[in-house]
């Protein structure tokens, strides 16, 4: 894949100056058309062998664009925070916004490669990661982002030449580290393994631009030219859709069977027994998040469930039990404009907490599969594909450590009704109801379909969904807090 950036391009002064010239402007006009027309973001990746031009390809693009419309990431080492999260977090976290550039010197890349060049991972960890990084690539190029990968390429000999120009040159010495040399030395592993991860991930939606670093006009021009035409392609054309071809629709079962109708509802529970299990079941609870060997986890808390089913009072009973300044309860509504602005899951990934906290999301990621498909606000693509989506972040969540506990609360249909009309007729409830949840209760049979296909498609063995029987708020409430106790218990080996 490198041979032919060895050829040795070049182009001469008089052609860069002329060409130079025209592509500056054209950068600048294309860059404020995107800004005019935001519906998707750039992300530009740098990579490739010390000496190939990758620092002074980052600073051209900025001198010959706006660099107030991008966003420019230099990525080192990890640091704690970056390391007690999954290793993807910290470029979640740093994606541009629709209508800006995202410029990435080193990247998710850089953290595959190396840690396998220096024998931090072997070969299968080095394969899974390049995988996690394809499926991050799919799911930002299906909600629209350009990513258009360079890799700066020398030959061996070529950048040995290179790196003693510089350290000879006072004036670029210092940008020659003892890092360079010893990359220098690891070149033939640096080589093989840089193409290997080359070759698996130059997909349709990014492909890899290898481009020979030896001579800077060319290096400069071949950067441009292909930033230009880019997003000017992109630009020209609709938004690609979510999928290459219509996914078969999702249809009830022939029998009208749902997994929702195999639960009782009503479940007995006294208050005098329900009292007693509370406090012990707190107790454990607090024990368990106070056990050392929970600081080498997190604790993710998913609660989706009917209006009105008891998911409030259940956070509660559960916070009651924890230490403040380890948990944070994230209620979630309506994405905002800086949510819309992002993949959809980015809202989500910057609140995964770190090693030795909880978070609680009262309603999450799931609303992409239920309110959004119920009431049409996302496309019929983008939410059967966000069933994979959401598979592959709670993964990457698990393998990291966390520990997601995934509860739906189900109340029945006469139930529902009947709390909603006592929330209107107490006062310091009536914030509870809305017209919404109202409207909800029309489309009572459209969401039963919804969250049975949810269930079957998102419970997986490493993250199960516990369906919780919730006319009796008492049961709801000790069920729930047994299921969280038994599987931080599971985890931690208790």
């Amino acid at each position: 894949m490198f041979e032919s950036a060895e050829i040795g391009h070049s182009i001469d002064k008089e052609r860069y100056r002329v060409e130079a010239l025209r592509l500056r402007q054209a950068l600048l006009d294309i860059q404020y058309d995107l800004k005019q027309k935001p519906d998707f973001p750039v992300l530009i990746l740098i990579h490739g062998f010390d000496g190939a031009g990758r620092g002074e390809t980052m600073k051209l693009i900025n001198e010959w664009m706006d660099p107030r419309l991008i966003d420019t990431v230099a990525f080192g080492s990890r640091n704690d925070e970056a390391r007690a999260r999954p290793w993807m977090w910290r470029y979640w976290n740093q994606l541009p916004q629709k209508g800006r550039i995202g410029l990435f010197f080193g990247s998710y890349y850089s953290d595959a490669l190396f840690d396998h060049v220096y024998g931090v991972t072997d070969h299968d960890s080095f394969d899974r990661q390049i995988f996690d990084i394809l499926r991050f690539e799919r799911m930002l190029s299906q909600d629209g982002a350009l990513i258009i990968k360079f890799w700066f390429h020398l030959s061996r000999d070529k950048q040995k030449k290179r790196l003693k120009e510089l350290e000879k040159d006072p004036a670029t010495s210092w940008r020659v580290t003892e890092t360079d040399w010893r990359h220098f030395e690891m070149y033939d592993h640096i080589r093989k393994y840089g193409e290997h991860m080359l070759r698996l991930t130059n997909s349709s939606v990014s492909p890899w631009i290898v481009v020979d670093g030896e001579d800077a006009n060319y290096r400069n021009l071949t950067v441009a030219n292909t930033v230009y035409n880019a997003i000017k392609s992109r630009l020209a054309q609709a938004l690609p859709s979510s999928d290459a071809v219509d996914a078969p629709p999702l249809l009830a079962p022939i029998d009208n069977k749902l997994i929702l109708d195999s639960l009782k509802l009503d479940q007995p529970m006294s208050r005098e027994h329900y009292r007693v299990k509370l406090d012990a079941l707190q107790g454990r609870l607090n024990h368990l998040t106070r056990d050392p060997r929970f600081q080498d986890y997190s604790l993710v808390l998913v609660f989706e469930g009917n209006d009105a089913a008891g998911k409030g009072g259940s956070i509660r009973r559960i916070t009651q039990a924890l230490d403040a300044r380890t948990y944070r309860v994230i209620p979630v509504a309506a994405p905002t404009e800086e949510e819309r602005a992002q993949p959809w899951l980015w809202r989500f990934w910057r609140n995964a907490p770190g090693r030795g906290g909880i978070a609680v999301f009262d309603r999450s990621w799931y609303g992409r599969v239920l309110v959004e498909r119920v009431e049409g606000f996302a496309r019929e693509n983008d939410w059967m594909r966000a069933y994979y989506e959401i598979n592959d972040f709670e993964h990457q969540l698990h393998e990291n450590g966390a520990i997601v506990v995934k509860f739906w609360l189900a109340i029945s249909n006469e139930e529902q009704l009947a709390r909603f009309q006592a929330r209107e007729e107490t006062g310091f409830k009536r914030f509870k109801i809305t017209d919404e949840d109202w409207r909800n209760r029309d489309k009572w049979d459209a969401y039963r379909l919804a969250v049975s296909d949810m269930v079957d498609r998102t419970s997986t063995s490493k993250v199960p969904w516990t369906l919780v029987e919730a006319n009796n708020k008492y049961f709801a409430r000790i069920k729930i807090l047994t299921t969280l106790c038994e599987a931080i218990e599971a985890r931690l080996g208790v």
